[in-house]
């Protein structure tokens, strides 16, 4: 997934401000219907939120590299136990600001 803007990243936190989280990422880890999850609701909402589960920030940042590396979309931010991800598709209901 290409790199976003600053212009970019401030408008999708702003839309994704009213979403509520649709991916929980427990106990288990990232398993293989987790990552299924979150290729489906990328591409059906191209906006998602994800809510990792776990007290220690390593973990959740070792859970949002692992997300890096097995799913094509661009990390908007990522707060706490948040991690909101964008996915442009075919046919975008979103369309990002230009550069």
């Amino acid at each position: 997934m290409k790199s976003l803007t600053i212009k970019q990243r401030q408008y999708l936190k702003a839309l994704a401000h009213k979403l509520n989280p649709v991916v929980f990422v427990g106990e288990k880890g990232l398993t293989a219907s987790v990552i299924k999850e979150i290729n489906t609701n990328l591409n059906a909402h191209e906006l998602i939120k994800i809510r990792i589960f776990g007290d220690y920030k390593k973990y959740r940042n070792e859970v949002i590299s692992e997300i890096n590396s097995q799913v094509d979309a661009a990390v908007v931010q990522h707060i706490g136990k948040l991690l909101i991800l964008f996915k442009s598709s075919d046919n975008s209901k979103i369309t990002l600001p230009l550069k």
